[in-house]
């Protein structure tokens, strides 16, 4: 008797909260797992993306049992007590994973519900967007930066693991702006750790509204006729 393949690697699969899950967070899932990956996501975010993920294996083991169902009763296979044994089998598994998915969908749902009302709430507000430069800095902390003083000189820089350098005055900025902070329980001729907080990586990962187009300087009424040109003299 041929054995049952395994459910594949698969970067995603959709499920039926996706598009909840986009239009509170503005991200499609695909960017969603890619700033999970890189530590961008503050706790509420990055809860609700492993909670995806569980869901995205679940759906993909109903698919698998289901797609095997559907091969099972195709005719491919004789039909005599084997074949029933695997029919029972995979249906038994089939509701097995429909269960887990289920299960795995309310928690996804427990977790999306604050990050909806935070969604709200930053609806009512107009953040100001980031720079080129600001968000250059900021990605680049994300991966781990330090702060360093030059013995000799005494100067400051902060150096991303990257390689990039940001220089001091741009981080001062940032701190004030309360977008990353510094661990100083550490000296900083050794280095201090350089993180971004929630607001930065909030910032970092929040919706870019499209600039409005810029109105038009006149309006032509329907079925109104063009002014007439003044003539020259």
């Amino acid at each position: 008797m041929p054995s049952e393949p395994a459910p594949g690697p698969a970067r995603r699969a959709v499920s039926s909260l996706d598009h909840r899950i986009e239009t509170a967070t503005g991200h499609d899932i695909d960017t969603l797992w890619a700033h999970r990956d890189s530590g961008l996501l503050d706790e509420a975010h990055a809860t609700l993306v492993d909670r995806h993920r569980e869901l995205a294996d679940a759906e993909r083991g109903v698919t698998f049992h289901r797609t095997l169902l559907h091969r099972l009763s195709s005719g491919e296979f004789p039909v005599d007590e084997a074949l029933f044994v695997r029919i029972d089998r995979t249906v038994s598994q089939l509701e097995q994973a429909a269960d887990t998915r289920d299960t795995v969908a309310r928690q996804v749902l427990l977790a999306l519900e604050p990050v909806e009302t935070t969604a709200r709430t930053a609806h009512r507000r107009t953040p100001e967007a980031l720079s080129t430069t600001d968000q250059a800095a900021l990605l680049a902390i994300a991966g781990g930066a330090k702060l360093h003083e030059h013995l000799l000189t005494n100067r400051l820089s902060v150096t991303a693991a990257s390689g990039a350098r940001i220089p001091y005055a741009e981080l001062q900025r940032l701190e004030t702006a309360g977008l990353v902070a510094r661990d100083t329980s550490h000296p900083v001729h050794a280095g201090q750790p350089v993180t971004l907080t929630d607001a930065g990586r909030a910032a970092l990962t929040a919706r870019r509204q499209p600039r409005p187009a810029p109105a038009p300087t006149s309006v032509l009424q329907p079925g109104a006729w063009p002014a007439r040109s003044v003539p020259r003299r």
